[in-house]
Protein backbone atom coordinates (compact mmCIF):
# COMPACT_ATOMS: atom_id res chain seq x y z
CA UNK A 1 0.00 0.00 0.00
CA UNK A 2 1.49 3.41 -0.91
CA UNK A 3 2.08 5.90 1.89
CA UNK A 4 -0.71 8.45 2.43
CA UNK A 5 -1.26 11.16 5.01
CA UNK A 6 -3.19 8.68 7.16
CA UNK A 7 -0.88 5.68 7.07
CA UNK A 8 2.60 4.60 8.07
CA UNK A 9 4.44 1.62 6.67
CA UNK A 10 6.18 -1.38 8.18
CA UNK A 11 8.10 -4.11 6.39
CA UNK A 12 8.33 -6.49 9.35
CA UNK A 13 5.04 -8.30 9.98
CA UNK A 14 1.76 -8.44 8.06
CA UNK A 15 -1.24 -9.56 10.11
CA UNK A 16 -4.55 -10.50 8.52
CA UNK A 17 -7.43 -12.69 9.62
CA UNK A 18 -6.07 -16.23 10.16
CA UNK A 19 -2.68 -15.31 8.67
CA UNK A 20 0.56 -13.87 10.06
CA UNK A 21 3.49 -13.25 7.74
CA UNK A 22 6.98 -12.39 8.98
CA UNK A 23 8.97 -10.68 6.21
CA UNK A 24 6.61 -12.38 3.76
CA UNK A 25 6.79 -15.90 5.26
CA UNK A 26 3.83 -17.43 7.05
CA UNK A 27 4.77 -17.88 10.71
CA UNK A 28 2.89 -21.19 10.95
CA UNK A 29 5.01 -22.51 8.06
CA UNK A 30 8.24 -21.31 9.69
CA UNK A 31 7.28 -23.08 12.93
CA UNK A 32 9.04 -26.43 13.16
CA UNK A 33 11.00 -25.77 9.96
CA UNK A 34 13.51 -23.10 11.06
CA UNK A 35 15.24 -22.60 14.38
CA UNK A 36 15.06 -19.44 16.46
CA UNK A 37 18.38 -18.16 15.14
CA UNK A 38 17.17 -18.33 11.54
CA UNK A 39 13.90 -16.63 12.46
CA UNK A 40 15.78 -13.90 14.32
CA UNK A 41 18.00 -13.29 11.29
CA UNK A 42 14.86 -13.07 9.15
CA UNK A 43 13.26 -10.64 11.60
CA UNK A 44 16.26 -8.31 11.84
CA UNK A 45 17.80 -8.58 8.38
CA UNK A 46 14.83 -9.47 6.20
CA UNK A 47 16.17 -12.72 4.73
CA UNK A 48 15.98 -16.32 5.85
CA UNK A 49 19.54 -17.66 6.21
CA UNK A 50 20.85 -21.19 5.71
CA UNK A 51 20.91 -23.56 8.66
CA UNK A 52 24.60 -23.00 9.51
CA UNK A 53 24.02 -19.28 9.91
CA UNK A 54 20.93 -19.95 12.01
CA UNK A 55 22.96 -22.29 14.17
CA UNK A 56 25.55 -19.55 14.68
CA UNK A 57 22.85 -17.03 15.57
CA UNK A 58 21.36 -19.43 18.09
CA UNK A 59 24.82 -20.08 19.57
CA UNK A 60 25.27 -16.35 20.16
CA UNK A 61 22.05 -16.31 22.18
CA UNK A 62 22.94 -19.45 24.13
CA UNK A 63 26.37 -18.05 24.97
CA UNK A 64 24.91 -15.07 26.84
CA UNK A 65 21.80 -16.57 28.47
CA UNK A 66 23.18 -16.41 31.98
CA UNK A 67 26.40 -15.78 33.87
CA UNK A 68 25.32 -16.42 37.44
CA UNK A 69 23.33 -14.44 40.02
CA UNK A 70 26.18 -12.01 40.61
CA UNK A 71 25.85 -10.31 37.22
CA UNK A 72 24.35 -6.81 37.63
CA UNK A 73 21.23 -7.61 35.60
CA UNK A 74 20.59 -10.85 37.52
CA UNK A 75 21.17 -9.06 40.81
CA UNK A 76 18.67 -6.37 39.84
CA UNK A 77 16.08 -8.96 38.81
CA UNK A 78 16.55 -10.87 42.07
CA UNK A 79 16.23 -7.70 44.14
CA UNK A 80 12.96 -6.92 42.41
CA UNK A 81 11.74 -10.49 42.90
CA UNK A 82 12.63 -10.28 46.58
CA UNK A 83 10.19 -7.38 46.97
CA UNK A 84 7.33 -9.40 45.52
CA UNK A 85 7.39 -7.75 42.10
CA UNK A 86 5.70 -9.61 39.23
CA UNK A 87 7.84 -11.40 36.63
CA UNK A 88 7.53 -8.59 34.08
CA UNK A 89 8.86 -6.05 36.59
CA UNK A 90 11.71 -8.37 37.62
CA UNK A 91 12.78 -8.86 34.02
CA UNK A 92 12.41 -5.15 33.30
CA UNK A 93 14.61 -4.34 36.31
CA UNK A 94 17.28 -6.67 34.98
CA UNK A 95 17.09 -5.30 31.46
CA UNK A 96 17.38 -1.73 32.76
CA UNK A 97 20.66 -2.73 34.44
CA UNK A 98 22.10 -3.62 31.01
CA UNK A 99 24.08 -0.59 29.96
CA UNK A 100 27.50 0.49 28.74
CA UNK A 101 29.54 -1.44 31.32
CA UNK A 102 27.29 -4.51 31.50
CA UNK A 103 26.08 -5.79 28.16
CA UNK A 104 27.32 -2.82 26.15
CA UNK A 105 30.67 -4.24 25.10
CA UNK A 106 29.40 -5.93 21.95
CA UNK A 107 28.70 -2.72 20.06
CA UNK A 108 31.74 -0.92 21.47
CA UNK A 109 34.07 -3.73 20.42
CA UNK A 110 32.50 -3.98 16.98
CA UNK A 111 33.08 -0.27 16.38
CA UNK A 112 36.75 -0.71 17.31
CA UNK A 113 37.07 -3.67 14.93
CA UNK A 114 35.47 -1.62 12.15
CA UNK A 115 38.14 1.02 12.73
CA UNK A 116 40.90 -1.59 12.47
CA UNK A 117 39.60 -3.07 9.22
CA UNK A 118 38.89 0.37 7.76
CA UNK A 119 42.38 1.61 8.61
CA UNK A 120 44.01 -1.51 7.17
CA UNK A 121 42.09 -1.01 3.93
CA UNK A 122 42.79 2.72 3.78
CA UNK A 123 46.53 2.45 4.41
CA UNK A 124 46.93 -0.95 2.74
CA UNK A 125 48.65 -2.28 5.84
CA UNK A 126 48.28 -5.47 7.87
CA UNK A 127 45.55 -5.89 10.45
CA UNK A 128 48.25 -6.12 13.13
CA UNK A 129 49.66 -2.73 12.13
CA UNK A 130 46.18 -1.21 11.98
CA UNK A 131 45.31 -2.71 15.36
CA UNK A 132 48.41 -1.17 16.93
CA UNK A 133 47.49 2.26 15.57
CA UNK A 134 43.88 2.04 16.73
CA UNK A 135 44.98 0.85 20.17
CA UNK A 136 47.44 3.73 20.42
CA UNK A 137 44.53 6.08 19.84
CA UNK A 138 42.48 4.43 22.56
CA UNK A 139 45.43 4.63 24.95
CA UNK A 140 45.99 8.32 24.25
CA UNK A 141 42.33 8.99 25.07
CA UNK A 142 42.61 6.79 28.18
CA UNK A 143 39.77 4.63 26.92
CA UNK A 144 39.67 0.87 27.35
CA UNK A 145 38.85 -1.31 24.34
CA UNK A 146 35.75 -3.36 25.09
CA UNK A 147 35.52 -7.08 24.45
CA UNK A 148 38.87 -8.19 25.87
CA UNK A 149 39.71 -9.62 29.27
CA UNK A 150 37.29 -11.04 31.82
CA UNK A 151 36.90 -10.79 35.58
CA UNK A 152 36.42 -14.58 35.86
CA UNK A 153 37.83 -16.30 32.77
CA UNK A 154 41.44 -16.28 31.63
CA UNK A 155 40.26 -18.01 28.44
CA UNK A 156 36.56 -17.47 27.76
CA UNK A 157 35.31 -20.90 26.64
CA UNK A 158 32.56 -19.33 24.54
CA UNK A 159 34.91 -17.40 22.27
CA UNK A 160 36.61 -20.36 20.61
CA UNK A 161 33.27 -22.09 20.06
CA UNK A 162 31.69 -19.05 18.39
CA UNK A 163 34.68 -18.67 16.09
CA UNK A 164 34.50 -22.38 15.29
CA UNK A 165 30.82 -22.11 14.35
CA UNK A 166 31.54 -18.98 12.32
CA UNK A 167 34.16 -20.93 10.35
CA UNK A 168 31.65 -23.75 9.76
CA UNK A 169 29.21 -21.16 8.39
CA UNK A 170 31.89 -19.73 6.09
CA UNK A 171 32.04 -16.48 8.07
CA UNK A 172 35.56 -16.51 9.53
CA UNK A 173 36.56 -13.31 7.79
CA UNK A 174 38.48 -10.08 8.34
CA UNK A 175 36.55 -8.91 11.39
CA UNK A 176 37.37 -12.07 13.31
CA UNK A 177 40.98 -11.73 12.18
CA UNK A 178 40.91 -8.10 13.31
CA UNK A 179 39.61 -9.23 16.70
CA UNK A 180 42.57 -11.58 17.03
CA UNK A 181 44.91 -8.79 15.90
CA UNK A 182 43.58 -6.52 18.64
CA UNK A 183 44.08 -9.28 21.19
CA UNK A 184 47.73 -9.59 20.12
CA UNK A 185 48.12 -5.82 20.03
CA UNK A 186 46.83 -5.46 23.58
CA UNK A 187 49.39 -7.97 24.78
CA UNK A 188 52.16 -6.06 23.01
CA UNK A 189 50.90 -2.79 24.45
CA UNK A 190 50.36 -3.87 28.05
CA UNK A 191 52.66 -6.85 28.42
CA UNK A 192 49.82 -9.01 29.66
CA UNK A 193 47.28 -11.18 27.89
CA UNK A 194 43.73 -9.88 27.64
CA UNK A 195 41.89 -12.66 25.81
CA UNK A 196 38.90 -12.07 23.59
CA UNK A 197 35.79 -12.48 25.72
CA UNK A 198 32.35 -13.52 24.55
CA UNK A 199 31.26 -9.92 23.92
CA UNK A 200 34.23 -9.31 21.65
CA UNK A 201 33.61 -12.57 19.84
CA UNK A 202 29.93 -11.73 19.34
CA UNK A 203 30.83 -8.26 18.05
CA UNK A 204 33.21 -9.76 15.48
CA UNK A 205 30.72 -12.41 14.38
CA UNK A 206 27.85 -9.93 14.05
CA UNK A 207 30.05 -7.76 11.84
CA UNK A 208 30.75 -10.81 9.68
CA UNK A 209 26.98 -11.33 9.48
CA UNK A 210 26.44 -7.74 8.38
CA UNK A 211 24.47 -6.45 11.36
CA UNK A 212 24.28 -2.75 12.17
CA UNK A 213 26.02 -1.50 15.31
CA UNK A 214 22.76 -0.19 16.74
CA UNK A 215 21.15 -3.64 17.13
CA UNK A 216 24.18 -5.55 18.42
CA UNK A 217 23.64 -5.05 22.15
CA UNK A 218 20.09 -6.24 21.56
CA UNK A 219 21.48 -9.74 21.20
CA UNK A 220 22.72 -9.59 24.79
CA UNK A 221 19.39 -8.21 25.99
CA UNK A 222 17.45 -10.91 24.16
CA UNK A 223 19.69 -13.72 25.39
CA UNK A 224 19.96 -12.52 28.98
CA UNK A 225 16.18 -12.10 29.29
CA UNK A 226 15.92 -15.89 29.49
CA UNK A 227 18.40 -15.92 32.35
CA UNK A 228 16.57 -13.11 34.12
CA UNK A 229 13.37 -15.14 34.07
CA UNK A 230 15.19 -18.09 35.63
CA UNK A 231 16.95 -15.94 38.24
CA UNK A 232 13.77 -14.11 39.25
CA UNK A 233 11.79 -17.33 39.49
CA UNK A 234 14.45 -19.01 41.64
CA UNK A 235 14.57 -15.99 43.96
CA UNK A 236 10.80 -16.08 44.35
CA UNK A 237 10.59 -19.81 45.05
CA UNK A 238 13.74 -20.46 47.10
CA UNK A 239 14.59 -17.38 49.14
CA UNK A 240 12.97 -15.33 51.89
CA UNK A 241 11.32 -12.06 50.99
CA UNK A 242 13.09 -8.68 51.26
CA UNK A 243 16.47 -10.25 52.01
CA UNK A 244 19.81 -8.53 51.62
CA UNK A 245 21.30 -10.00 48.44
CA UNK A 246 25.09 -9.83 48.44
CA UNK A 247 26.73 -10.75 45.09
CA UNK A 248 29.37 -13.44 45.32
CA UNK A 249 28.05 -15.06 48.50
CA UNK A 250 25.95 -17.68 46.74
CA UNK A 251 26.79 -21.39 46.50
CA UNK A 252 25.86 -23.54 43.50
CA UNK A 253 23.79 -26.61 44.42
CA UNK A 254 22.45 -27.60 40.99
CA UNK A 255 23.21 -30.71 38.92
CA UNK A 256 26.85 -31.84 38.84
CA UNK A 257 28.93 -31.50 35.69
CA UNK A 258 27.46 -33.53 32.84
CA UNK A 259 28.19 -33.99 29.17
CA UNK A 260 26.14 -32.72 26.26
CA UNK A 261 24.84 -35.55 24.12
CA UNK A 262 24.53 -35.22 20.37
CA UNK A 263 20.89 -34.47 19.63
Amino acid sequence: MPMTDNTWNTAITDVKANEIRLRGYRIDELMGRVDFGQALHLLLRGELPEEKVGRLMTAILVSSMDHGPGAPSAHAARNAASTGAPLSACVASGVLAINRFHGGAIEDCARALEQVVGLADEKECSLDTAADQVLAGYKSRKVRVSGFGHRVHTADPRTARLFELAAEAGLAGRYIEACKAVESGLERQSGKRLPINVDGAIGAVLLELGFEFEVMNGFFILARTAGLIAQAREETTRERKMRKIVPGTHCYDGPPARETENR
